[in-house]
Order: C-alpha cells, then structure tokens, then sequence
C-alpha cells in the first residue's frame, strides 16, 4: 500500500524530533569539551578539526546528501555548539549583505558575533585591538588580483593567518526601480567596478561609476536615490529592498574571491600539519641583479611548490619591493623547514604571515 502525504509528513516530524534529540546531546558533549579546553586554557576554535570531522562525514556518505550540503549543514551544527560556549566575535567588511560577510558564514558558520567594519583597514584595527577574535579579509580575486589594500596592511599588522576560504562571486545590478531606464549612477567597490566592466560598457556606457567603501555600501546607498544603481549580492538586495535588474552581471562567470582568516598569535596557536597546507609571507631582497631569481633558488632545491608570487612597491622612493609568497606544505615538514631557512637568510626582511590549512 502506497504511503500518503500524511504518513510521510508523520514520518518526517518523528525523524525531525529525533534529530533534534541527538543535537541536544551532541550540544551537550561539545559543552563538555569546551568545559575541558577552558580548565586547559586551549582554543575553543579549531578550524582544522571542524575541517576533518566534515570530511570524514562526507567521506562516509551514503547518500542522498551531496557532499556540499554535508559541508553547510554540519558547519552550522558546530557553530551552534561553540556559540554555547561563547560565540567567536568576527570582524569583516560591513554593513549587512557584502561578501566578507558571506566568507566569514561560511568559515565559521552564522552562530558568531558580528564585527562590520566601513574599511578593510578597520577589521585589521578591530582585530589587532581585540574587538574581534578574527578579522575575515579579502586577498585575491581571479579577475582582478591581489586586493592590494589587504596586503599593505599585513605588512605591519601583528595579526597571523590561520585559514582561508574560497567564495564564488555573482554580481547583480541593484535598484529601487525594475528596470536599467533611467540609471544615472552605479555604485559598487572598486573591484566590483572593475570586475563587471565590460557588462557596463555594454548595458550603462554613460552612467557614472561611482566606488564605495563596499558592495553592500553601494546597495544601501542606491536604496535611496531611484536613478542610483548598486552591484551586490542578492542578500544586500534583500537587506535594502531592492530589485535585481540584472543577475550575474561579472564578466567571469567563475569569478572567486579567496579571503583569509586573521588573528593574534595568542588568541589561535598556528595550525598543526593538515596534508594540505600553506605558508604565506613576505619578503624583501637587496637591490641587486639577480636578487629575486635567488629566492627561487631554496624552493626548487628543496622541493617546494610556490602558488603566489606578487610584488608590491616599497615605497621607499628608491624602486625597491616587497614580494607577496604562498608556498605549499607547513614549516613542519623537512624540507619547508630548509627551504624556509635559506630564504630567510637571502632576504633583507622577511615575515611569515601564517601556516594554514588551504582552502578548497
């Protein structure tokens, strides 16, 4: 005999009830935990551990779930369990809607005390001062770059990279009105801006772009001009109470934005080895020939992927740089070690800025 839609709404709220019994003892073992690691004065988060028990799950699986819902629904799970304890107050480029926003929901779950900031430069203060337990900022999209701003500032933050994670980046035209008619002004982020440029000299050649501190910033201003345009997420839409005119208007349909995860040193030990880890830093060379082909000399010795390479002026007047490297493995392994160790003694300033496990 076929099942109804009643017997498996019955089915459903019996399952609902017995899931919601086994959170509330997992809650409860996890407040042991906490209890443990508060007498032990250990870290309440640890990102690499959240990562594995995911992992493990999605490895185990046996279906229907997909693997990335696996991901979200046990994130929020955990971040429920520590927001017990005390949630992890976590500082990012605001207001409500921007895509900091949405990397730090998905790096730390959405139980977390939120820290929005007007300016990149106000999460690496919040942080630094201890406002926040972490800052989440931008460092590298696959459109445009580096996210120059981001990486001056670690130049002399005393805060230390302990994780990173990856967010697909779909841009929307914003507007009070359902319509392109009649858009004189279209505001958004620089990189934003800049992402989406060739849909702009295409759809709104003679409106003025003008740059926000933020996405979001740009949508809550076009919330109160009608010939006003905002490119944000359809969060930030939702926020302001705008129409999406026009969805996924960047011009890389794959456009990712990665974005690191900061700390002090005492509020998040370094993360032990994962397998699959990376070492960021920065470095200087003396101005001389052949200077910068020599810091790759360590690295291909001793074996030594680099996934990054960037320079940025020193801004000393006398055309020197600072260099920007994320090499894989963790300084635990023998042969970062040694690599790391010659390279140090090659550069004329050198600063790890954190090992971490990598992102996906």
């Amino acid at each position: 005999m076929a099942k109804t839609l009643a017997d498996l709404r019955v089915q459903i709220d019996a399952l609902d009830q017995e899931l919601l019994a086994l959170l509330n003892r997992r809650a409860g073992l996890a407040h042991e935990v906490g209890e443990i690691k508060r007498v032990e004065g250990s870290a309440v988060f640890r990102p690499e551990r959240e990562t594995q028990v995911i992992h493990n799950l999605q490895q185990s699986n046996p279906g229907p779930l997909k693997p990335g819902n696996i991901a979200i629904i046990w994130r929020e799970i955990m971040s429920a369990c520590r927001a017990l304890e005390a949630a992890q107050r976590v500082a990012y480029l605001g207001p409500a809607g921007t895509f900091s926003e949405m990397a730090a929901f998905q790096f730390f779950g959405s139980s977390i005390a939120q820290l929005p900031c007007a300016s990149i430069d106000e999460v690496f203060r919040a942080t630094a001062a201890g406002s926040a337990e972490f800052g989440v900022v931008p460092v590298e999209n696959s459109t445009e770059g580096m996210v120059s701003r981001s990486l001056d500032l670690f130049l002399t933050s005393p805060l230390q990279i302990v994780g990173e994670t990856s967010l697909l980046v779909r841009h929307n035209l914003l507007r009070k009105e359902p319509s392109l008619e009649g858009i004189e002004v279209v505001l958004a982020h620089p990189q934003a801006l800049a992402q989406c440029q060739n849909w702009l000299n295409t759809h709104l050649p003679h409106a003025e772009r003008r740059a926000a501190a933020s996405n979001a910033e740009g949508a809550r201003l076009a919330a109160t001009n009608p010939a006003w345009a905002g490119i944000a997420s359809e969060r930030a839409g939702a926020e302001f109470g705008l129409h999406v005119v026009s969805h996924a208007i960047q011009d890389d349909a794959f456009n990712r934005t990665r974005f690191v995860v900061v700390c002090l040193p005492h509020v998040m030990p370094a993360p032990p080895a994962s397998g699959r880890d990376c070492v960021s830093l920065i470095v200087s060379v003396p101005n001389q020939p052949g200077a910068v082909h020599d810091l790759l000399v360590p690295l291909k010795k001793h074996g030594v992927s680099m996934t990054r390479f960037e320079s940025r002026p020193a801004r000393s007047g006398q055309w020197e740089y600072f260099f920007y490297i994320d090499l894989q493995g963790h300084p635990s392994q023998p042969h970062v070690a040694a690599a790391l160790q010659e390279l140090q003694g090659l550069c004329a300033f050198y600063k790890v800025l954190g090992t971490y496990p990598a992102g996906e």
